[in-house]
């Protein structure tokens, strides 16, 4: 489940309530996949940005954050679109 999003020009903070059974890869794979394939429905314009055919980087940086409140992770989130 989707708890909080934020984002910038070049990538995106995702927090995830996500079982502890599904693999990260799998569902960072799942996320792009889904979210790429609507982005192309939706925003047709959008071709001109994709590299290869492929909106997003192979690439991406996952985080435990277990045991802290879910309100500072949602201000750390938020505060990134400061910087």
């Amino acid at each position: 489940m989707l708890v909080q999003c934020d984002g910038e020009g070049d990538h995106v903070h995702l927090l995830i309530n996500y079982p502890p059974k599904v693999s990260i890869s799998k569902l960072v794979n799942s996320l792009k996949g889904a979210s790429s394939r609507r982005l192309r429905r939706i925003h047709p314009e959008l071709k001109a940005c994709y590299w290869k055919s492929v909106l997003w980087s192979p690439s991406y940086f996952a985080a435990s954050c277990g045991g802290a409140p879910i309100s500072i992770i949602r201000q750390y989130i938020e505060d990134q679109a400061k910087h």
